[in-house]
């Protein structure tokens, strides 16, 4: 179905003057079309995923501190320190650390006589 009227629009993605045949019509072709389509899902992926990184940074130090038994982030962010340098103590023989398969784990108490 075509219509014989004429509107004048600004295109939502190039910003360019084109004439419109509908009413509804809001980019000058396809291709702005899937263009702005494909930035929007962009901004929406990145939107989210920067969501989910904040969820995970901020994750209370008091939920961590209720546990008996920490994995090496955990213990990383209790202690204030790099993973680098979690490693380090554990090689030196100075923190202990128990495997279980092959996640490696800290005992709470073990982590307060490193520090104390």
């Amino acid at each position: 179905m075509s219509s014989n009227i004429k509107i004048m629009r600004v295109c939502l993605f190039c910003k360019k003057e084109f004439i419109a045949r509908t009413t509804v019509t809001k980019y000058c072709s396809h291709k702005c079309n899937q263009k702005h389509y494909k930035a929007r899902v962009k901004e929406g992926k990145i939107e989210t995923s920067n969501k989910q990184t904040i969820k995970v940074i901020e994750q209370p130090i008091s939920d961590i501190q209720a546990k008996d038994i920490l994995t090496i982030s955990e213990a990383c962010k209790i202690l204030s320190i790099s993973r680098t340098s979690l490693w380090r103590l554990t090689n030196n023989g100075t923190l202990k650390t128990a495997k279980l398969g092959k996640r490696v784990l800290i005992r709470k108490c073990d982590l307060e006589k490193l520090v104390l």
